[in-house]
């Protein structure tokens, strides 16, 4: 059973950045990874993915060139580095995880598990 914690969430200014990071146990790291977020009121939406190996990456248009997805296979995590954060980010942020060795999915429904998620609030 995978188990994934995120963590790094919290308030920042406009313009601001912060690291999220996604802690994975229970695997031996060949799973895609993706970061979700859902925002209040709204429907739980794809933000980024990396493959098994780090070598293909998904972004949703939103947040192309300000997020960076990334990973560490040695220590089980994966990352979502966000600069120049804007109010709309503003969401609870989810990481999950898909044993597809393929092109990692941008699609809620295909990801096998979910972390708890970390809330991000930007303000303006």
């Amino acid at each position: 059973q995978v188990r994934l914690v995120e963590s790094g969430g919290g308030l920042v200014q406009a313009g601001g950045s912060l690291r999220l990071s996604c802690a994975a146990s229970g695997t031996s790291g060949t799973y895609a990874m993706g970061w979700f977020r859902q925002a209040p009121g709204k429907e739980r939406e794809f933000v980024a993915a990396i493959s098994w190996s780090g070598s293909v990456t998904y972004y949703t248009d939103s947040v192309k060139g300000r997020f960076t997805i990334s990973r560490d296979n040695t220590k089980n995590t994966v990352a979502l580095r966000m600069n120049s954060l804007k109010p709309e980010d503003t969401g609870v942020y989810y990481c999950a995880a898909d044993g597809n060795l393929g092109y990692p999915p941008r699609v809620e429904i295909d990801y096998e598990y979910w972390g708890q998620g970390t809330q991000v609030t930007v303000s303006s």
